[in-house]
């Protein structure tokens, strides 16, 4: 090995982090000048990772929880030798069409294990990495799964309130193998973080079942006997690593100007000179640049001998580990939930979209034990997504298959992200409908990193009745359609659920929602076509007889009105047709010709859904009648509602008539 002094190759960190952000005149060199030390002991003596094979199965997780320092990463991967991340896309930094944007993205540079930028998304993520990584050993055994989840993160993922969710369910379940490296330079934007808080992060992490410690983070020595200690702790641990943002700045340094600003030509000349830092900007001397390059390849020893062990595996379990890190499902899943829907169209099912979803899931749950991963923010018995022969997990029965997130919307959505991005499972979270506000973040990370996530959420309108407005959605269907690539099932029956819920196990680019009552609906479709209709994002439930003179749309719930108005309007000589949507942004994504097929020409058109407007219009025009939502709920059984907002059959011929005159 290239025999190179710890300084100078934190330097070489260093030294790219100013110039990069100094070319672009945007970024954040503060942190990569504080945090150097840290990483190159982490990335030279404890991190297994190959940088000629940087997503190979069995490597150490690296997460930059405080993406904004992004040019750490970008540095790391570049020194050690990742062959896509070249100098010239060090000098791009925050250019369009770079390797290296403005906070790393995984789905857009490799090495990157997610993304981060939204404090305290990061170290929320890596708890659920971590828990893929417990759950992943307890099955196939350490000889082929044991790795370390590490972290950095800084002030503000500590501040965000996230962590807190994050680090409660990591020290309960016993997450020894994630190690976090917590950058405590005491500095935010507006300033020193005392001016907003005075939180001990030992004492707190302590509190949640963790081991925790304060250290020099400019410590060499310091930092490897702390990640010595965390390596053999039965717990997961914090390494509170004191340092000083912007280190090495003659001015800057310890101030939040150093945090998110190029540092100015003055600045960077002084800095460099302070640090015996070469005034070439982008330069790195070729031992130190040796030294790195070998750091970088002091993984591939265990990279091959884990590959020797996993050749040893059978046959079938090879395969099986294999098909799974892939997000390739069983074939036997299509079977199951084959069989599930031919069951339906025997024995109709009247009972509400969750407790449909229930019987599905415990469809899906015999065709993939093992991978299919389910879990609740502590409303199991309501979102009814416990497969009847799923165990529990715990720290004590790591092969358990549901996960019990307590009241952690926001922790369980971003651990959700990291058990997908590990890899090995397909993981679902539920909740209801309305709290979908308190995860949002990390669903719209979700679906910015395309992960095949599954949100089951329940009590989807004024339907559930007496809980009131606090509780029930009205505008929650358009906030989620709006993200993009999140895609939204709002199912009328139990056939559509099973349709949905087969779409959304075979969705791996994306996130899905599936949006499900608390009261009962009946059946309504008869027959189960080899072209899952739900595919399209609608289709005709029933033909008018006739010409149609009037198009009905709706969405869960609603369609069993819509199918009641179709019927009243017959009786009085009027052809309509029914459309079921059980997912408006996918309809509206078809190619024109077949979306125009599905809307059709009829000269009224009527939606019909129990919320707000707003998505509605690309379907019905601004003209287009709209019966549903517009404002907040009330409390009163369902019934009552319904009929209170008119929300009926009876208002929908009524408009119906109206437009045809």
């Amino acid at each position: 090995m290239t025999q190179v002094d710890h300084t100078r190759m934190a330097n070489a960190i260093r030294g790219l982090a100013m110039d990069a952000v100094e070319k672009a005149n945007s970024g954040h060199p503060g942190l990569p000048m504080g945090a150097a030390d840290m990483a190159t002991v982490l990335f030279t003596q404890f991190l297994k990772y190959d940088a000629a094979n940087p997503a190979w199965p069995d490597r150490d997780r690296f997460i930059l929880s405080a993406g904004h320092g992004s040019m750490l990463l970008y540095a790391l991967l570049y020194l050690t030798g990742n062959s896509e991340m070249t100098l010239d896309q060090i000098k791009r930094f925050r250019q369009l069409g770079s390797l290296t944007p403005g906070h790393p993205e995984n789905f857009h540079t490799k090495g990157i294990e997610t993304t981060t930028g939204p404090l305290g998304q990061g170290i929320a993520t890596s708890v659920g990495m971590a828990l893929a990584e417990k759950m992943l050993a307890a099955e196939f055994g350490k000889k082929i799964v044991d790795h370390r989840t590490y972290v950095l993160c800084s002030d503000g993922d500590l501040m965000e309130g996230i962590s807190q969710e994050a680090i409660a369910l990591a020290g309960h379940w016993k997450l020894n193998k994630l190690i976090v490296l917590y950058d405590d330079n005491g500095i935010s934007i507006d300033g020193p973080t005392s001016i907003s808080d005075s939180v001990d992060q030992v004492k707190r992490f302590k509190s949640a079942g963790w081991a925790a410690e304060l250290i020099d983070g400019q410590d060499q020595k310091a930092i490897a006997a702390a990640i010595t200690r965390a390596q053999k702790s039965s717990k997961p641990s914090l390494i509170a690593c004191k340092t000083t943002i912007g280190y090495g700045a003659p001015t800057r340094a310890g101030t939040a100007k150093a945090h998110g600003e190029a540092l100015g030509a003055v600045e960077l000349k002084g800095a460099k000179e302070k640090l015996g830092i070469s005034l070439e900007p982008f330069s790195v001397p070729d031992d130190v640049l040796k030294a790195w390059r070998e750091a970088g390849s002091r993984g591939a020893a265990a990279r091959q001998e884990w590959e020797s062990r996993f050749a040893e595996l059978g046959n079938r379990k090879r395969a099986e580990f294999e098909r799974r890190l892939r997000h390739e499902r069983p074939a036997s899943l299509a079977k199951a939930l084959k069989a599930h829907k031919k069951a339906l169209l025997e024995t109709p099912q009247n009972i509400a979209t969750r407790k449909s979803s229930e019987s599905a899931i415990d469809a899906i749950a015999e065709a993939m034990p093992l991978e299919f991963l389910a879990g609740s923010a502590d409303l199991t018995g309501s979102n009814n997504n416990k497969a009847k022969t799923a165990v529990d997990f715990s720290a004590k029965t790591p092969k358990g298959r549901f996960v019990h997130y307590g009241i952690r919307e926001h922790g369980m959505a971003a651990a959700l992200n990291g058990i997908f991005l590990h890899g090995g499972f397909a993981p679902n979270g539920a909740t209801f409908l309305c709290f979908t506000d308190y995860a949002r973040p990390a669903m719209r990370l979700a679906a910015l990193m395309g992960t095949g996530v599954v949100y089951v959420m329940t009590h989807d309108s004024i339907g559930l009745g007496e809980d009131g407005p606090t509780h029930q959605p009205v505008e929650h269907l358009a906030a989620l359609r709006a993200i993009p690539n999140m895609r939204v099932f709002r199912p009328c029956d139990a056939v559509e659920v099973t349709e949905c819920w087969e779409l959304a196990l075979n969705r791996i680019d994306g996130p899905t929602v599936l949006v499900l009552t608390r009261q009962n609906l009946p059946q309504l479709r008869t027959t189960v076509p080899n072209d899952n209709p739900c595919s399209h994002g609608a289709y005709e439930l029933v033909a008018a007889q006739g010409e149609a003179k009037v198009s009905l749309f709706a969405s869960g719930s609603e369609v069993e009105i819509a199918v009641d108005a179709q019927k009243q309007l017959a009786a009085r000589g009027i052809a309509s047709r029914v459309v079921s949507v059980p997912a408006l942004e996918l309809l509206l994504s078809q190619p024109a010709d077949q979306k125009q097929a599905i809307i059709g020409n009829a000269p009224v058109k009527i939606a019909i859904e129990a919320a707000v407007r707003w998505g509605w219009d690309a379907v019905i025009g601004p003209d287009g009648e709209f019966i549903g939502m517009h404002g907040f709920g009330a409390s009163a059984p369902a019934k009552d509602l319904f009929k209170h907002f008119g929300i009926t059959a009876e208002a929908a011929v009524n408009a119906a008539l109206k437009r045809l005159g």
